[in-house]
């Protein structure tokens, strides 16, 4: 982990909690357990939720110390027929970040690789953080394609970007075959990742390329997660299950900023 960049861990939700009553319970929990901790903490509720975690959150904030709020997917688009989505604007009232082209959304929901740049960019142009997400199947894997993988999904989620400098892009890796598995990769295995991904953005932009947030991301745990940060070119985590456990996750913004030092 590299001093010069705060480590960022992010809690995806997913299709959790039940209610909205859970999901401010969560937030607030959240919150109370990573007070003051020198890292920028992301809680990524259903879409449906996010009013009412960002009013319980005062709307939350992308400083370290502090409870930020991101959406798990949204629309490129400012407004359509696009039944069932939110645009960028919807989410820009309520959150700070967006996650992007996450692995379930394209195996689930058809995503693209041209889909997901268009959809980093409007995040971009509409003042959102956005957290694109790349890896490799497990077929993939095995037949030692996970670094072509990579640079394919990378290369297209910075594709429509003018500058990777002051975009705000976050980029988390996270190897399909590691999600919700408890089969998390090594160290080793996402350091190797991570630093393919630091060299493809500083071909493009070299100052922009060090700015950026690289986090790890399948079956993280408490357990884990310093393995992880050790590495000099992960800076986080995105937290699938252990994020829905506030003192779990609290443990994991402790290694990081720990791991920060």
């Amino acid at each position: 982990m590299n001093a010069s960049r705060p480590p960022l861990i992010a809690g995806n939700w997913k299709m959790n909690p039940r209610s909205s009553i859970g999901a401010v319970a969560l937030a607030r929990d959240v919150r109370s357990a990573t007070a003051g901790m020198a890292a920028r903490t992301v809680i990524c509720p259903p879409s449906i939720w996010l009013a009412a975690v960002a009013a319980a959150l005062d709307g939350g904030s992308t400083e370290p110390g502090h409870v930020g709020i991101g959406a798990q997917t949204m629309r490129s688009e400012e407004a359509g027929a696009f039944t069932g989505e939110i645009s960028p604007l919807m989410v820009a009232e309520v959150a700070q970040y967006v996650i992007l082209g996450h692995s379930e959304r394209r195996q689930y929901d058809n995503e693209t690789d041209a889909g997901v740049a268009a959809k980093v960019a409007s995040a971009v142009s509409h003042g959102l953080l956005p957290i694109a997400a790349i890896g490799e199947r497990g077929d993939e894997r095995r037949a030692g394609l996970t670094a072509v993988v990579i640079e394919r999904q990378l290369r297209a989620a910075m594709s429509r970007l003018e500058r990777i400098a002051g975009s705000g892009l976050v980029i988390a890796y996270e190897p399909v075959w590691a999600i919700g598995t408890g089969d998390a990769a090594s160290g080793e295995d996402a350091q190797a990742a991570a630093a393919q991904v630091r060299a493809i953005l500083a071909e493009s932009d070299p100052a922009g390329a060090e700015e950026v947030p690289i986090l790890y991301g399948g079956s993280c745990t408490p357990d884990n997660a310093a393995e992880f940060f050790a590495q000099p070119d992960i800076d986080g985590a995105l937290v699938g299950g252990a994020s829905l456990d506030a003192r779990s996750f609290a443990q994991i913004v402790s290694l990081a900023v720990e791991a920060r030092g």
